[in-house]
């Protein structure tokens, strides 16, 4: 190589190295506590208006409060430490299969549609549904874009929540979000606790708080990630690892695994 295109090389280098360097100064810093979270806000305003959000649905989100009960909620998780007899005890896995069995049965026709239409059986639905919410009754009385919001800010899983936050601002852009939404902890919506991704990836366009809505995008989410209709659901099985993309904790999946096959009409294994 030539003197000139060594000079070359290295001043293409050297000007890579300072662009990175300026987006990096430029990004939203993270944080552990509330003490950052407005100029955190304020940066991140000025990011997501270069990304084409709305001055309506930005405004939304420099009035979002941080969540210290989020926090607080995302750093006690210690029953996906439990075994998995101690899990179902835990989160009532008995009272869930007596309800999704009952639940089956009075709204078979529902059941038989979502099947035929995604391959999902009732058992692992009426699981994921007892689990989440227990059927329904506890939703959640957080605002979901300030939970999101302060996960995103939060140093723990920025660009996990980053992610979840652009996706929250996507429907309150087209107006089929409210800003003023509530849900869990973690900003999950609905019947089956769905984040603001999943709604934009897996939702089939009903209110997710309408329990006929949730069954039927959690079945397209399952679908979504390769359940195999006719396939089984327990550990080793084709489906199983479908679950597994519900939710992270091992634990968790083993419980939807036989909360769901007894629901089902099967003996746990």
């Amino acid at each position: 190589m030539t003197k000139g295109g060594q000079f070359k090389t290295v001043t293409v280098a050297a000007l890579v190295a300072l662009v990175w360097m300026a987006d990096r100064a430029s990004a939203a810093q993270c944080g552990s506590t509330a003490a950052g979270f407005e100029a955190w806000k304020n940066q991140f305003a000025i990011e997501a208006r270069g990304r084409g959000v709305s001055a309506s649905t930005v405004g939304a989100l420099m009035a979002t409060t941080y969540a210290t009960a989020t926090i607080v909620a995302d750093r006690g998780q210690r029953s996906f430490s439990l075994s998995l007899d101690q899990f179902l005890v835990k989160r009532g896995g008995s009272a869930i299969v007596a309800r999704g069995r009952a639940l089956k049965q009075s709204n078979a026709a529902l059941f038989a549609s979502i099947q035929q239409r995604f391959g999902v059986p009732p058992g692992p639905l009426l699981a994921i549904w007892g689990m989440e919410t227990g059927f329904g009754r506890s939703r959640g009385n957080q605002n979901v874009l300030s939970a999101v919001a302060t996960l995103a800010y939060d140093c723990r899983r920025t660009a996990y929540f980053t992610e979840q936050l652009y996706a929250a601002l996507t429907p309150i852009d087209r107006g089929t979000l409210s800003a003023s939404t509530r849900g869990s902890m973690h900003g999950e919506i609905g019947h089956t606790q769905f984040l603001p991704k999943n709604i934009l990836n897996y939702g089939t366009g009903g209110n997710l708080d309408v329990a006929a809505a949730a069954l039927a995008s959690t079945a397209n989410f399952l679908k979504g990630h390769g359940w195999r209709a006719g396939a089984g659901y327990q550990p080793g099985e084709a489906n199983f690892a479908v679950i597994q993309a519900w939710n992270a904790a091992p634990v968790y999946q083993r419980a939807i695994a036989v909360i769901g096959q007894q629901i089902d009409g099967g003996a746990r294994r």
